[in-house]
C-alpha cells in the first residue's frame, strides 16, 4: 500500500512538474509520456507490493498451521500424561481404600476376639 502511495505521489510530482514547465524536460520526453512512464512505474510497484503481500500471507499461514500442529500435539502429551496420572491416583485410591477396609477389619476382628 505504501508503494501505491509513493507510485501516485510520483505520478503526481511528475504531472505537476511538467505542467509548469514550458520547455521541454532534459530527457526530450512530453509530459504525457512522463505520465505514461510513471504510471508503468506505480504498476510494476504495485504487482510487486501484491506478490510481496501473497509471499507474506502464505508464510503467515504457513507459521499457524506449525503452530497449530504443535500446540495439538503438546495438547495430546499433555492429555496423555494427566491419562497416567489419573490412572496412577486410582491406583493409590484402590490401594488406599483396601488397606483401610483391611484395617477396620481387623479392628471389628480384634474387638470381636475380646
Amino acid at each position: 500500500m505504501n508503494k501505491l502511495l509513493v507510485a501516485l505521489g510520483l505520478a503526481a510530482t511528475v504531472a505537476l512538474v511538467g505542467c509548469n514547465k514550458k520547455e521541454s524536460p532534459e530527457t526530450g520526453a512530453t509530459t504525457g509520456e512522463h505520465l505514461e512512464n510513471a504510471a508503468d512505474q506505480a504498476g510494476h510497484d504495485i504487482a510487486d507490493a501484491s506478490h510481496n503481500a501473497a509471499n507474506a500471507t502464505a508464510t503467515a499461514v504457513d507459521n499457524t498451521a506449525e503452530a497449530t500442529a504443535e500446540a495439538a500435539d503438546n495438547a495430546a502429551a499433555h492429555a496423555e500424561d494427566a491419562a497416567h496420572n489419573a490412572k496412577e491416583a486410582a491406583k493409590d485410591a484402590t490401594a488406599a481404600v483396601a488397606g483401610s477396609v483391611e484395617q477396620g477389619a481387623a479392628n471389628v476382628k480384634e474387638k470381636a476376639q475380646q
